[in-house]
């Protein structure tokens, strides 16, 4: 009998080509961030892009890099060809990537679904043209291009997916590739502030950013250009270093917060990349200075030893692993705690903006509401015994009136005093000091409570936190991959109160929970814990859990709106403010004082 034909046979060349593509060139924005990537890689100084029809019909990108010659050219459309990767020792090695591109598919993904022309002139003055058409080769060529004798290249992709039509029914508007391809440019330009972008949509410049110097104040103006200017004003610079690796950027204001995390952005030696994990070190930083449904703004640039980090994750190369990512996640915490204390009691400047404005008729600034919690006597008892007196015993109509201020005698001295002297109480709630050039008012019982709250935590580390044996030890039925996470987690859990173990393979057993938490739901607590350690590799919940609780405990043990205070406990009050770092805002991310500048309360009356 004649031998069977087999049943696997080789895919055509075009076709893999093109099933690559799928991975590689997603979108028009995808070809845009691989083709910048690749003049970045070329040490371009320039890099100008323009679309039509949110790159459907074209996309056109030129820089000034160190182009490339005829062969170059001729391997550069081929798959799996590179000039990036480093080769040693007759091997190629994949732990010393020190490029943004390096595998070698970008052109060859793009020329297999598109019209792609790519003309070059080397620093020689050497100029050629290559040309793929649905994955058919034309040239290299001598070209004429750029006849400045200037060394770069042009890279000309028309009808992207006209190869493969079933992808052009999955591309979105216009406007959303638009708005995807000025994303990837914005990421890219803060990544390399030394270099000029340039970005133009149908004709329209959208984009124009100008070199900026390679240093901490040429990032920062950067920044500023592509996050706005109310971000450089409300920043805090991040700067740490841990062993090889370095930690550098700038982290806003807890006040300066955002209804989404669009404001977020992470860089991993000069690669835009988005990572859970790192994410989630992030919120875990900003955990007791904002409510859940509010977002920080930030900017955090990370530099490691190429070796430390695998970047060939995925071919779109937006994720990647750490060698050693628990201290990566220690160094972002630690860095943006480091950041956000050495604020101190500074609030964000859109406070002010925003209060100067409700002199005009607008919609309320909305912010977030605290979760309404409420202690058992035995926790609010326990959360007095934190509580150091700052007021005078007393309560009610029994409490002394305001004492008189003398406005002849008191006046403050010019920049020692950062929240001025008080001058009055008004509606027994608002604190209203006078400073050098200006004016705070400040919310009493959410400043206090910010206050209380920070007494708490230095309590709880400088003490331990107490453990509660449970009477019958809880069993919490969890999936056995579950279990085998938590039960891994144990001694972390520990130093937080939380005394667990591996109950057979299906169950934790619970002994000790923290005493802070009373009548906790333990079950749903463990879950939560199994839910955070499989999406961040960390016990975020419980330490969130732990500061909520005492977030809220300090809400009820502070001085209350409605309570009358004489000067000296309002100005007892400013003076731990600014002492206390996080002092400007509350538990819940809202502001606990606004200041207002002399020179535009002059203007709210015409005088300047």
């Amino acid at each position: 009998m004649p031998e069977s034909q087999p049943k696997i046979r080789r895919l055509a060349e075009g076709t893999v080509n093109r099933i690559a593509a799928g991975e590689v060139v997603e979108r028009p924005a995808s070809a845009v961030k691989e083709l910048v990537e690749n003049a970045l890689d070329a040490d371009a100084h320039r890099i100008a892009v323009a679309t039509t029809r949110g790159g459907a019909d074209l996309i056109l990108v030129e820089d000034d890099g160190e182009g490339m010659g005829a062969d170059d050219l001729r391997l550069a459309v081929e798959r799996h060809a590179t000039s990036k990767l480093p080769h040693a020792r007759g091997e190629d090695d994949l732990t010393a990537i020190a490029t943004l591109g390096f595998r070698g598919e970008a052109l060859p993904s793009i020329g297999a679904v598109a019209r792609l022309s790519i003309a070059s002139r080397t620093r020689d003055g050497s100029a050629h043209e290559i040309r793929v058409q649905g994955g058919a080769l034309d040239g290299p060529a001598p070209a004429g291009f750029l006849g400045s004798g200037q060394s770069g290249t042009r890279v000309d992709v028309r009808d992207l997916f006209y190869a493969t039509p079933a992808r052009l029914k999955f591309l979105k508007s216009v406007r959303s590739e638009d708005i995807a391809t000025t994303d990837i440019l914005k990421r890219l330009a803060m990544a390399r502030p030394d270099v000029a972008f340039s970005l133009s949509l149908d004709g329209r410049t959208t984009l124009d950013l100008a070199p900026q110097a390679d240093d901490a104040q040429g990032r920062l103006n950067r920044l500023s250009a592509i996050m706005g200017r109310e971000f450089a004003e409300n920043a805090q610079a991040v700067h740490v270093a841990r062993e090889t690796l370095r930690m550098s950027g700038y982290a806003g204001l807890p006040t300066y917060n955002r209804a989404n995390a669009q404001m977020q952005f992470l860089f991993v030696n000069g690669r835009p990349v988005r990572d859970k994990l790192l994410m989630g070190a992030v919120r875990g930083a900003y955990a007791d200075f904002l409510a859940r449904d509010r977002h920080p703004a930030w900017a955090l640039f990370l530099e490691c030893d190429p070796a430390f980090v695998d970047v060939n994750v995925h071919p779109a190369k937006t994720e990647v692993r750490f060698r050693d990512a628990g201290l990566v996640r220690g160094l972002i915490v630690s860095s943006l705690k480091a950041a956000l204390a050495e604020a101190g009691h500074r609030a964000a400047t859109t406070v002010a903006g925003a209060a100067l404005s409700a002199f005009r008729p607008q919609q309320t600034p909305y912010y977030a509401q605290p979760p309404q919690h409420y202690p058992s006597s035995a926790l609010a008892d326990a959360a007095r015994a934190y509580h150091a007196p700052l007021f005078p015993q007393g309560a009610g109509p029994s409490l002394p009136a305001p004492a008189p201020i003398d406005p002849q005698t008191d006046n403050p001295p010019a920049n020692d005093l950062p929240l001025g002297l008080a001058r009055a109480q008004l509606h027994e709630t608002y604190i209203v000091a006078q400073t050098a050039d200006g004016v705070v008012i400040v919310d009493q019982h959410a400043a206090h409570e910010r206050l209380v709250y920070e007494r708490m935590k230095r309590a709880l580390e400088n003490g331990g936190i107490a453990r509660q044996a449970l009477l019958i030890p809880e069993v919490v039925e969890l999936d056995p991959a579950e279990v085998e996470r938590v039960a891994a987690r144990s001694g972390e859990l520990a130093e937080l109160g939380l005394v667990i173990e591996a109950f057979g393979p299906d169950a934790i057993l619970v002994r000790e929970i923290p005493a802070m938490l009373g009548k906790a739901d333990t079950r749903a607590l463990i879950r939560d814990l199994a839910d955070d350690i499989a999406e961040t590799g960390h016990v975020l919940s419980l330490k969130e859990r732990m500061e909520e609780i005492a977030g809220t405990l300090a809400c009820h043990t502070s001085v209350r709106a409605g309570r009358r205070l004489n000067a000296e406990e309002m100005n007892a009050l400013l003076r731990e403010m600014e002492a206390t770092p996080h002092s400007g805002q509350c538990n819940h991310g809202r502001p606990t004082y606004v200041e207002l500048k002399l020179a535009d309360i002059e203007r709210l009356f015409g005088r300047r």
